[in-house]
């Protein structure tokens, strides 16, 4: 039966113009896909949101302090900070709650700079505390602070360029024409596609001095005025000159900060007033909480947060007879209140965003300063030859001001004055609109000669500017000049207290653990025991249990690191002071429940690194690839327990070999096949997740079996199974060559 047919105007004819109705997939290169729709917005988050410029501002914290410039809050009184927020909308479309955050960052209550930029009064939060929440921004008031001054001189002087707001209603600075050197001395991290920034704050009077010191000799010694970095919370900075040398140099590293602490002798308690910028004071109290649970921390018996509007303080109350240096030396070891703080000095320089060290930054700085400067002293310069201008014209009519009045009186229609007065005077149009703009009371005499008077200490000072901008030594003092002046009335005592050499070294002394030799057993359901030799004499058989068995025995020290390789590609590194000693009687601890490791994984081997993670380590995969990495790829600066990504995911693990030294190995596939190789072959690599070099040709059905070194092999014929080159696909093994050996009876 034929299909009946649809009406013509029933059927539905897509819009071109309208989305959703193509059902069609249309296929372009990924290429084009991100360059159409990935990329500019990645440039948009990296050129115009989360990286500073070289006025050490982002765009939000830009459009707010403008704005409040323009409400006239440098000078007045403090306003609703609901009210800043609303008249910031006009330049920022990203919503009221962004705005109020940016100034809570920015602000003298919060505490996360060194030099705030908003005077506030109210709740603003603090920034060393996770849950002390600001109040609203009804409720909290703000203007502008006196430094700000020094960010917006001259601002109206063409020092800057002017760019659109969003919707082109308005004008914004693109950059503010700050005095000295921001970008060192306010801190500032941001995130962007692909990079990021970290740049940790310097105090104002060694960054004045500093670029004073570098404007005077580009090749002077930074160390010499720019001490260290600087935190608005305080602490104690642990000054390596060479690691400080190196953020100098290259922008990059990092610094170690600890807390400041004093102890109470009366009340047996210690007192932590000062923390580490990285951290707040309840992550701290989380760390202490958690190490006295495991009883990692028995000398402590409470521990309490007593900050209140005199600042931050961390009471500690001790147990009768505990050491207190030796106490905080082992929490500085074991929570934040030791830290390091990453230094990433990533600066968006005419849009384009570099890493660059404090040298290149004050050159830019200085760079830029000094042509803010000269368009000031030229815009100065402009103002002043049209006064001059003005003024000869005025000089004129010095003469004869009944001839000028005359004129005006003569003239009938209006719009004849002007040329008349040119004519009469022989001045042009400019200057005879001045001299007809004269208010009547001041045509006397008097008045136009005080303002002729004028003409020679203003040509002096025309002469002056453009020395100026023909004296580039001129400019160079002016800066001089603006930062000595800004470092005077604005420089503040460092904050962070930093120790040199032996109070330094002093400062990072660990606490002592014992130290004394043990024995180890792990086994292959992963239970772990830790054994003295004594007790290894009393009792020397190992109990497992039902169906477990053991899989490796070491011989250590008590200080020792030990690392534990898993089936789920990770390793764990911890402390062998961390396990209880126990006997050979006992089954020892669960490695997964002591580890804090994921549902299902277990420990497929071990290693005892050692104190400078000297030589490498060999993984072999089923499908006959071997990985050769470095042990020391597995040192980590951090504490931390858990390293993913510790081998290649790619084909199942065989097994692990530790190497000291090059060597020769048999490698056994399940054909059975052999293949012995030098260990000289397989290139080492820096990467963990490497899949390594194929070592032995494998047919599809076939895996490799396992690993042994050729003395542990009964292999007799070596030459038949040795190469000289990998991959190789080994010799079939010969009952002669082969592992199992037959047990004889004596």
């Amino acid at each position: 039966m034929p299909k009946k047919k649809q009406p013509e105007g029933s059927q539905h004819k897509g819009n071109p113009n309208v989305m959703g109705l193509h059902p069609a997939v249309v296929e372009e290169p990924i290429t084009q896909t991100l360059e159409t729709n990935y990329m500019p917005y990645a440039m948009s988050v990296i050129v115009s949101r989360a990286i500073p410029e070289i006025d050490g501002f982002k765009p939000s914290h830009r459009k707010l302090l403008y704005t409040m410039y323009k409400m006239g809050l440098l000078t007045g009184g403090r306003t609703k900070s609901a009210n800043i927020v609303g008249q910031t909308m006009r330049l920022n479309p990203h919503g009221d709650a962004a705005i109020y955050e940016t100034m809570v960052r920015l602000s003298k209550g919060y505490g996360a700079l060194l030099t705030p930029f908003v005077d506030s009064k109210g709740n603003f939060g603090k920034v060393y505390s996770r849950d002390m929440a600001y109040a609203a921004s009804r409720y909290t008031e703000a203007k502008l602070s006196p430094i700000c001054a020094e960010l917006f001189r001259d601002i109206d002087s063409d020092t800057v360029d002017f760019i659109d707001n969003y919707d082109n209603t308005m004008k914004e600075p693109a950059l503010l024409p700050t005095t000295f050197p921001n970008i060192l001395v306010s801190a500032n991290s941001g995130i962007a596609v692909g990079m990021a920034s970290q740049l940790c704050g310097f105090n104002l009077s060694e960054v004045c001095q500093t670029t004073v010191a570098y404007l005077k000799n580009p090749e002077c010694n930074l160390q010499d005025t720019l001490l260290a970095p600087d935190f608005p919370t305080g602490g104690e900075l642990l000054c390596d000159p060479a690691a400080l040398e190196d953020i100098y140099r290259t922008g990059r590293g990092s610094v170690k900060v600890r807390a400041r602490w004093r102890y109470v002798k009366a009340e047996n308690l210690i007192e932590i007033y000062e923390i580490p910028y990285s951290t707040t004071t309840e992550a701290i109290l989380d760390k202490v909480a958690e190490l006295i649970k495991a009883g990692k921390a028995k000398e402590i018996s409470d521990m309490r947060d007593e900050t209140d509007l005199s600042g931050l303080k961390l009471a500690i109350d001790l147990k009768r007879g505990t050491d207190p240096d030796k106490l905080m030396a082992k929490l500085f070891r074991m929570t934040t209140l030791q830290d390091s703080i990453s230094c990433n000095f990533n600066v968006l320089i005419a849009g384009q965003p570099r890493v660059l060290g404090v040298r290149q930054i004050l050159e830019e700085w200085t760079g830029w300063r000094t042509d803010s400067v000269r368009r000031r002293v030229h815009f100065v310069l402009g103002k002043r030859r049209e006064k001059l201008h003005l003024l000869k014209g005025l000089k004129r009519i010095l003469l004869d001001i009944d001839k000028a009045v005359r004129i005006i009186r003569e003239t009938e229609a209006e719009a004849d004055v002007i040329p008349n007065l040119m004519i009469g005077f022989g001045i042009d149009q400019v200057q005879a609109e001045y001299v007809a703009e004269i208010k009547l009371r001041n045509i006397n005499k008097e008045y136009i000669l005080k303002r002729v008077q004028e003409v020679e200490s203003l040509q002096d000072e025309i002469d002056d500017l453009e020395d100026i901008l023909q004296n580039p030594k001129r400019v160079k003092k002016i800066l001089i000049d603006e930062l000595t002046a800004v470092e005077k009335k604005y420089g503040q005592p460092r904050r962070t207290v930093i120790l040199y050499g032996q109070e330094a070294e002093a400062a990072e002394e660990e606490d002592p653990v014992e130290d004394y030799p043990v024995h180890l057993f792990l086994s292959r359901e992963g239970y772990f025991k830790k054994i003295t030799p004594q007790s290894l004499r009393m009792s020397g058989e190992q109990k497992y249990k039902e169906g477990d068995g053991p899989s490796q025995s070491f011989e250590a020290t008590n200080r020792s690191e030990i690392l534990f390789f898993t089936d789920k590609c990770q390793v764990y590194k911890i402390r062998l002071s961390e396990f209880d000693d126990t006997k050979a009687s006992v089954l020892g601890e669960y490695l997964p429940g002591k580890l804090g490791m994921d549902e299902g994984e277990s420990v497929v081997w071990a290693c005892l690194p050692g104190a400078d993670y000297a030589g490498e380590l060999l993984f072999f995969f089923e499908n006959g690839k071997v990985a050769r990495v470095a042990l020391a790829a597995y040192r980590t600066t951090s504490n931390r327990r858990k390293l993913t990504g510790a081998y290649s995911d790619k084909s199942p693990l065989v097994c692990i070999r530790r190497l000291d030294e090059d060597g020769e190995l048999a490698v056994y596939s399940t054909e059975p096949r052999c293949l012995i190789f030098h260990t000289s072959l397989l290139a080492p690599k820096t990467t963990r997740t490497t899949q390594g070099v194929q070592v032995m040709t494998l047919k599809p059905k076939y895996r490799l079996d396992h690993v042994s070194a050729v003395e542990d092999t009964g292999i007799v014929h070596h030459s038949r199974y040795r190469v000289r080159a990998v991959p190789a696909a080994g010799a079939l093994l010969k009952a002669e060559d082969s592992e199992e050996k037959q047990l004889e009876l004596l």
